[in-house]
């Protein structure tokens, strides 16, 4: 078995990791720490768990573990590191973004060294590793609609659009989050400048090195909770044809994301740690469609999968999940 605990459980990203590693077959939680619910069960944070576990939150930490996972704010997680020793057999995953960028990968004053974890491009790394940086919700989908082209070297000027639910901003309330001003809505926010765009960047190159191409991204928050979609547009003179048996081939052993030959939706991916891509072409403009749940496949589902990759297991041991119903 693989002794886990989680940091920051209270969150959405917590809650869906907590979900996931009560029923993995190869895991026991030892604790679950969260400093403004210590003592609280479970379940009265996370109602729908109530009759699952009958574990409780802790402001306290354990040694005797061989995985952490940091379900942190975005720039807490170093911080966590630096205020708390985490004996040097334990492996990290963290899911905020504090260790995304090379720049930030090799930690010398940490004596610990991050490999990003996006499983479909760095799969033999992650096996290898000891600490990861999980990808962003955003970055995943992009990535993962990009890459088979990156690794033909056909990209150049991307242009970029996504939507995403309201959970992809945390549990935190602000002014976009309220369900007032959600519902029957959609706003493009960070045009141009999102944060994900760096690592983003940084995988394109590992598989298209030595070529200056250019990412336009303008995200969306739409009002539903949860999944992305995103449609990315490059110039190309390959036909459909040639294509999808190219992306067919990138994502042959690489069991949660799917080619499909028909227009996808974001139902057929909530709830689940897929991610689907479909490609449409006109003339020479080829948009490449990709869609997956930013709480999963973006995030928790991503960071058991990566668990799975470290610790030796088949990498869908406890991610095989069905979409709820229509």
């Amino acid at each position: 078995m693989i002794n886990v605990g989680i940091i920051g459980g209270a969150g959405y990203t917590g809650g869906e990791l907590i979900r996931l590693l009560i029923n993995h077959p190869e895991v026991d939680i030892k604790f679950i720490h969260s400093r403004s619910n210590a003592d609280k069960y479970i379940h009265e944070v996370h109602k729908d768990l109530i009759g699952d576990t009958d574990l409780k939150f802790t402001n306290q930490l354990s040694q005797d573990i061989d995985c952490l996972f940091l379900c942190l704010g975005h720039g807490e997680s170093t911080k966590f590191l630096h205020e708390n020793d985490v004996a040097p057999h334990i492996k990290i995953i963290d899911l905020a973004n504090d260790f995304r960028l090379k720049k930030d990968r090799v930690q010398a004053t940490l004596n610990r060294t991050f490999i990003y974890g996006l499983p479909e491009l760095n799969k033999e790394e992650i096996t290898k590793a000891s600490n990861i940086a999980n990808p962003g919700c955003f970055a995943t989908t992009i990535q993962l609609g990009l890459l088979p082209l990156a690794k033909e070297g056909l990209l150049k000027d991307i242009y970029t659009t996504g939507i995403t639910g309201s959970t992809g901003a945390g549990q935190a309330l602000s002014a976009t989050s309220h369900f007032s001003w959600r519902a029957n809505n959609i706003q493009a926010y960070k045009t141009l400048t999102h944060q994900h765009l760096g690592e983003i960047g940084e995988s394109l190159s590992q598989l298209q090195p030595n070529t200056d191409f250019d990412l336009s991204f303008v995200p969306w928050r739409g009002d539903f909770t949860r999944g992305i979609f995103v449609s990315s547009t490059i110039t190309t003179d390959l036909s459909l044809e040639e294509l999808f048996p190219l992306y067919e081939s990138f994502y042959e052993s690489h069991p949660f994301t799917q080619i499909s030959r028909t227009p996808i939706f974001l139902k057929q991916v909530v709830n689940t740690n897929k991610a689907i891509i479909h490609l449409e072409k006109a003339g020479n403009k080829l948009v490449v469609h990709s869609a997956l749940d930013n709480l999963l496949k973006g995030a928790s589902g991503q960071a058991v999968h990566n668990m799975n990759l470290l610790f030796g297991l088949e990498e869908t041991t406890g991610l095989r999940l069905k979409p709820a119903a229509f």
